[in-house]
């Protein structure tokens, strides 16, 4: 069994079976950044995974310059089957960009990662640095108020056919292990299938911010909020909504 917070997005299984659970058509947020990532000339997608929204953004005719930032070369390995985006591997703190982008974007609730006050303040100063004057940052967080946490069991007992070809299935779930102070869910992924002996186990805290507490950060960081949804419909944001997405603009 694999404990390691990081090793199952290292493993390019994980990454392929990853794209089957959450695939294009079912990426509600990645259907709302989109029209932002076109209409920007320069974009870095922070946490980019498998590179899907890029890939999508070139082909749907995307002339200007893409940059998916990931710590996983595993998802990576995926991402760079297009060679006309740049892909790095890393994360803010081993990188340094400085006003380069028109649009920063932190999709799948990738956000919710940066666990302590530190980790925030750190982050959105060098989001903030990498954006170019007037430049935005979009990103979503779970809300808190709604406690989705304790329906993870049933939200995400998930199965598809094995990317690989084997003809198994392969199987996730997650799970919130607990839920300490500060707002911060531990949450535990497992995926099995036949490309493993044994499950995949991830374990990792996930921070539930709410709509002050992330204001207040982005103030802190130079950043102001430009625009505040519920949902990736456009919503407005609502003490029952259960996304919190927002556009905030260098300041």
């Amino acid at each position: 069994m694999t404990n390691d917070s990081h090793a199952p997005f290292a493993d390019p299984h994980y990454a392929a079976a990853y794209d089957a659970f959450f695939p294009w058509e079912e990426r509600e947020d990645f259907h709302f950044y989109l029209p932002r990532v076109m209409a920007a000339r320069s974009v870095l997608d922070l946490g980019c995974g498998t590179g899907m929204l890029l890939h999508h953004a070139r082909e749907a005719g995307h002339t200007g310059r893409l940059v998916g930032l990931d710590p996983a070369e595993g998802m990576l390995r995926l991402a760079r089957r297009r060679t006309d985006v740049e892909w790095i591997r890393g994360d803010l703190s081993t990188t340094s960009f400085d006003g380069e982008f028109d649009l920063v974007v932190m999709t799948g609730h990738a956000f919710q990662e940066w666990v302590t006050d530190e980790q925030v303040r750190d982050s959105l100063a060098a989001v903030r640095a990498a954006l170019a004057e007037g430049g935005a940052f979009g990103f979503e967080t779970r809300n808190p108020a709604v406690r989705g946490w304790e329906s993870w069991g049933l939200e995400y007992g998930l199965a598809v056919q094995d990317p690989a070809g084997s003809g198994g299935v392969v199987r996730m779930t997650v799970e919130a292990a607990s839920a300490g102070e500060g707002g911060v869910v531990e949450a535990v992924t497992r995926m099995s299938g036949p490309a493993w002996p044994e499950d995949l186990v991830r374990r990792g805290p996930l921070r539930f911010l709410d709509a002050d507490a992330i204001d207040a950060a982005l103030a802190e960081a130079g950043l102001r909020v430009a625009e505040r949804y519920g949902d990736f419909d456009g919503s407005p944001l609502t003490p029952a909504s259960h996304e919190i997405v927002t556009i905030a603009r260098r300041t």
